[in-house]
């Protein structure tokens, strides 16, 4: 029988050098296998279990939800604490604002008392007269002016025409009149005045 060419290979010795560079690719191949570094070892942080994932995952999100609970429970507080603070602060404003009118309101009740039991005019216009002065203090006392326009130019600003009327003796956009009081604090108006402007002096053939 004949050979296979493959027999031939097998009986065919190997000449020394091909034995070499046979012996360096093996020699070469296990220093790669002995070199080679799994990817734990690279830097690579090792796969995480599903169910150790799904633990931290629950986790974080139980830790999430605790924090969402105590910011509200924060922020509920603080509108609380506001509410309260704001409250106070309505009050004192309030009682700030009364207390100068406490005494107006006495004086006011003992000249009603008076005309009672009296008669007498004079002592009832000087009481009149105190009440204002009680009033002017207790608007001083708040830092409220009082504006009187009356002979002065017609201010828009502070002022608020109701009519207007010819005049011979007051100047054309002069006020003749004011029927209510203006009030400010400093240069925020509060309510301005209520006025009757002159138009001049009536024109000939007119009443």
């Amino acid at each position: 029988m004949k050979n296979t060419e493959k027999d031939k290979e097998k009986e065919t010795p190997k000449k020394p050098q091909e034995k070499t560079e046979e012996k360096k690719e093996q020699a070469a191949k296990h220093a790669e296998a002995k070199c080679a570094v799994p990817e734990t070892e690279l830097g690579q942080e090792p796969k995480e279990e599903p169910k150790q994932k799904i633990a931290s995952l629950e986790k974080a999100v139980l830790e999430l939800e605790d924090k969402r609970i105590r910011l509200i429970a924060e922020m509920d507080n603080q509108r609380k604490r506001a509410a309260k603070d704001m409250e106070a602060l309505r009050y004192s404003v309030m009682t700030d604002t009364l207390h100068p009118f406490f005494q107006v309101f006495d004086h006011f009740a003992m000249a009603v008392a008076a005309t009672e039991s009296s008669n007498n005019l004079k002592a009832l216009l000087d009481g009149m007269k105190m009440i204002q002065t009680e009033f002017d203090r207790a608007f001083s006392d708040l830092g409220v002016e009082r504006i009187d326009a009356v002979g002065k130019e017609f201010d828009p600003n502070t002022q608020e025409a109701v009519s207007q009327e010819a005049s011979d003796k007051v100047p054309a956009g002069k006020v003749i009149r004011q029927w209510c009081y203006g009030y400010k604090i400093k240069d925020r108006l509060l309510k301005p005045a209520s006025v009757v402007v002159s138009s001049g002096p009536a024109e000939a053939g007119k009443k």
